[in-house]
């Protein structure tokens, strides 16, 4: 079965837009690319990529955002991006979702970890991206975003700094750095 295209919304980021689609493309992990290197043995990102101008590819669940390099107007990439997304195969639901519970050391990272899942990254997801947290070291908190809120000059500076206050609440010390 082929996922179709339920709407097409626009992101905070100008250059990325997202694809709320009808059917799943995965189960559990999002995908992300910056990329055709990184897309590899992925058939979807790499038939994105090969169109001119798409610099990242994201997908989680049943939506997908395209990023491109701010050299097109969408109304004419969109539709070129939306036949690889239309032919694209659905996930099929796997026969167990692992549900383990992660295995931090640091209390305070999985402090961190779940605040930020209750009220940051749902805001994210909808907006058609995402973070992950890569270490705490010390007082440094160092995040990485993806899909539309990789290349999102807010990202960089308001929903940072927004993270940094929320994360003070527990850690009054920690300082949060995008990579």
């Amino acid at each position: 079965m082929m996922p179709k295209i339920a709407d097409i919304e626009d992101t905070p980021n100008p250059n990325a837009i997202k694809f709320v689609l009808k059917d799943r493309l995965v189960w559990g992990k999002p995908k992300n690319y910056a990329s055709p290197e990184e897309a590899g043995g992925d058939e979807l990102a790499s038939r994105l990529f090969a169109i001119p101008h798409v610099t990242n590819v994201f997908y989680a669940d049943n939506w997908i955002t395209v990023t491109q390099d701010g050299n097109t107007e969408w109304a004419d990439l969109a539709r070129k991006v939306a036949q690889p997304i239309r032919e694209a195969r659905a996930a099929e639901m796997p026969v167990r979702v692992d549900s383990e519970p992660e295995k931090d050391d640091d209390p305070r990272l999985l402090a961190i970890k779940q605040l930020l899942d209750k009220h940051i990254r749902p805001t994210l997801l909808g907006d058609g991206g995402d973070l992950e947290v890569m270490t705490l070291c010390g007082n440094v908190l160092c995040i990485r975003y993806y899909g539309t809120c990789g290349s999102c000059p807010s990202s960089q500076t308001g929903t940072l700094i927004a993270i940094e206050n929320l994360v003070r609440t527990i850690e009054p010390e920690i300082e949060v750095v995008s990579v």
